[in-house]
């Protein structure tokens, strides 16, 4: 198993840091509270990616793939298709708070905004002082 690898996680117990869970059945690692933006339940088998493998061989994964090409491929493919069932708006800016983004697009607020630049700099969208909105 290596950085970027696709993972089988069976969901465990909350800790301060994070969530515990199993790793293809068999190995021990943290999804941190940080990088989950849905709800998990114990038990709950989903898809995770390997973040790091620790010195001490604890498996540091997350819910989605690593590498700013596979993050940003994602997220602006979410704020499209808010956009999209949205009549092409979304009252959220560089402004918003992280918790209003967090709310409506289940990611950060730094990912908001990278995904935003991407989509501008693509002439997908236009930004407004009250928004975004998809250009047609």
């Amino acid at each position: 198993m290596k950085a970027g690898d696709k993972v089988e996680l069976i969901v465990g117990y909350p800790t301060d840091i994070g969530i515990q869970v199993l790793v293809n059945g068999k190995d021990e690692g943290m999804l941190y509270h940080n990088e989950v933006y849905e709800p998990l339940e114990e038990g709950q088998r989903i898809t995770g990616y390997v973040k790091k493998i620790r010195d001490d061989g604890k498996i540091d994964v997350s819910l989605y793939p690593q590498g700013f090409r596979n993050v940003i491929d994602i997220n602006t493919n979410i704020i499209l298709d808010k956009l999209k069932t949205n009549n092409g708006a979304l009252k959220l800016n560089d402004k918003s708070t992280p918790e209003e983004i967090h709310h409506e697009l289940k990611m950060s607020k730094k990912a908001f905004k990278n995904a935003v630049g991407t989509l501008y700099k693509l002439k997908r969208i236009r930004i407004e002082d009250d928004g975004i909105y998809l250009i047609k």
